[in-house]
């Protein structure tokens, strides 16, 4: 055996054992004629010494070791007389009696410890090196007994974890499909699934009632924090549902992952809030409810003072931020520069400060009275001491904007503790986006959503704004300010899926081609059926207190989409492309 324990496992209590331990040299260092050596694995970290007086063999043995040598040492565990209370093996130390080099290591490009040396770009090429650190072991266990929990919770709730393909069938509808070519197949090729959606469906079809899936996908879009081009869904579907059915099975199994893997406690039931209502008091559909600042609309107190700005746009908004009427007028004109980022949008802020003393005082006083400014306020629901922040325009995007204002300014006053958890269901979303660019209507969540079933006559209607009227039956688990999963009770019958494609501008042919398969399917006994998905890697950074999902995938992929270990993607080989029969054109310099 080359361990009898792990270097994270030895106590006190295992005083005067002999003991084989084996790992990497995190560091060592000679403190007189002893030496000391930092041994790590995934469990921890162990202090090994060999003695002034130890054989010189041994002696010469440890002074030659560098850091991410592979050994095997043996020893005695012996009490520290200089204890560390910040490392689970604290108290104690093994007294060497053998040190034997399994490998050694060249120089590492940067410090494989809690705090690195490395920067991002450094530590993604050396990306098994990195996955040597604590917070990434860290990262990945909690995965792993989250993984371990979501099954457990299910197989107990009698779903049945059944895969389904990868290589599946092109519908270029939404985001861009991966596609493979096939070489059995010239000139034809695969699609990488963006989710299991239509197989969960055929599955219910099938009569496989409560299935699910940790499951891999892929997405071909431009990347960020908290997304990447391949990632990882908690894929689930039951027949025989309603909406509560659904919402009440996976409250369930995410409140067994809070208490069981972070000892939390959410409520019991989780909040529900319409889509409606979280556009106008957070703007936006994911709304973080850790904190209040919410949106209040004050158009009818803003207009008519003669301020053209406001006059000439049909929604005006505001958020009160507690205590930031001491903001100067330098912070007032950064905040101003911020919203006018493109990613906010907005062409300027207006400000009204409600001084501790009961004055006002604001950037438009020259059109507002004290009374106005004093109207305004009371309709923010400000209190002294407050700074309103005033953006105008058209009304959902403006609310979009006052709602990243609002997220900024939590951030900036510290009201987003990631230990602090506030889940919630946002519910009733429309059941289709109108685009004015394309002239038609899309799903807002996919083609296969069913309409709330008390508006199946505005969804079988002609009119335009009939059909902006529906509501989908359709629900999102929020947490924090981030969509954490979504779902909705589908459609199950063949003709209310043929109005769906017509709705969408989908030709009979189209349909035909692309869906077939499910149209046809749900003629032979289709069941009322409903599921989710949860973001499997956003759950783990949630959970994890951190915002961004690299951490908690083993091998990520950069903002551009590559893999920079293992240098991916890459050319291929002509013979390869021949095979395929296929030609590559050649980018414009």
């Amino acid at each position: 055996m080359y361990r009898t324990n792990t270097c994270g496992e030895l106590r006190l209590a295992d005083k005067g054992k002999k003991v084989t331990l084996a790992g990497w040299v995190q560091k060592s260092r000679k403190l007189g004629g002893m030496t000391f050596i930092d041994l790590r694995d995934r469990y921890g970290v162990t202090q090994l010494v060999v003695e002034a007086d130890a054989p010189a063999a041994l002696v010469e043995t440890a002074t030659s070791l560098g850091r991410e040598f592979v050994i095997q040492v043996t020893g005695e565990v012996v009490e520290r007389e200089s204890k560390n209370a910040k490392m689970p093996t604290g108290e104690i130390e093994i007294r060497l009696a053998g040190i034997t080099i399994l490998n050694k290591s060249v120089t590492p490009p940067f410090t494989i410890e809690e705090e690195s040396d490395g920067g991002e770009d450094l530590r993604a090429k050396y990306r098994y090196l990195d996955l040597r650190r604590p917070p990434l072991q860290r990262a990945l266990a909690l995965r792993h007994r989250l993984a371990q929990e979501i099954r457990t919770y299910l197989d107990g709730e009698g779903f049945m974890e059944i895969e389904t393909p990868y290589l599946i069938k092109s519908t270029p509808e939404g985001a861009r499909d991966f596609v493979v070519p096939s070489r059995m197949n010239p000139g034809q090729f695969y699609a990488l699934p963006q989710s299991p959606q239509t197989f969960k469906q055929l599955l219910m079809v099938a009569g496989y009632d409560r299935y699910f899936q940790i499951v891999r996908c892929f997405r071909d879009e431009d990347l960020r924090a908290d997304r990447q081009p391949e990632f990882t869904q908690i894929d689930c579907e039951m027949s025989f549902v309603e909406q509560d059915d659904v919402l009440g099975m996976f409250e369930g199994m995410m409140r067994s992952m809070f208490k069981n893997a972070l000892g939390v406690d959410i409520p019991n039931p989780l909040p529900r809030m319409s889509w409606y209502d979280a556009m106008d008091n957070y703007g936006s559909d994911k709304p973080d409810v850790r904190f209040g600042m919410t949106i209040h609309e004050i158009t009818a107190q803003a207009h008519g003072h003669g301020f053209s700005v406001f006059d000439s746009c049909p929604y005006v908004g505001a958020i009160a931020v507690p205590g930031a009427a001491e903001y100067t007028r330098k912070q007032l004109d950064e905040l101003t520069e911020w919203v006018k980022r493109p990613q906010v949008g907005a062409k300027g802020l207006v400000y009204v400060k409600v001084n501790p003393d009961g004055t006002y005082k604001s950037s438009v006083d020259k059109f507002f009275a004290e009374a106005d400014l004093a109207a305004i306020a009371a309709a923010c629901e400000a209190a002294p001491g407050d700074l309103l922040l005033v953006l105008c325009g058209e009304k959902r995007k403006t609310q979009t904007m006052l709602g990243v204002l609002r997220i900024y300014m939590g951030g900036r006053l510290g009201l987003r503790d990631p230990k602090v958890f506030a889940p919630l269901w946002i519910v009733d979303f429309p059941l289709l986006e109108w685009s004015e660019e394309d002239q038609r209507f899309y799903a807002m969540h996919h083609p296969f959503t069913a309409p709330k079933p008390e508006h199946e006559a505005w969804f079988y209607s002609d009119k335009k704004e009939d059909l902006e009227r529906v509501c989908a039956n359709a629900y999102d688990f929020v947490l924090n300010g981030t969509e954490l999963g979504g779902g909705s009770i589908r459609i199950h019958d063949a003709a209310m899926q043929s109005r769906m494609f017509e709705v969408l501008g989908i030709s009979k042919e189209d349909a035909e081609y692309k869906f077939g398969f499910i149209i046809n399917a749900f003629k032979f006994g289709a069941p009322p059926h409903g599921g989710l998905a949860f973001g499997f890697d956003r759950v783990c950074a949630l959970f994890g207190g951190q915002e961004t999902i690299r951490d908690y995938i083993a091998f990520p992929k950069n903002n551009m989409g590559r893999d920079v270990m293992i240098d991916s993607p890459s050319f291929i080989d002509q013979s390869q492309l021949d095979e395929l029969q296929l030609d590559i054109r050649q980018p414009e310099a």
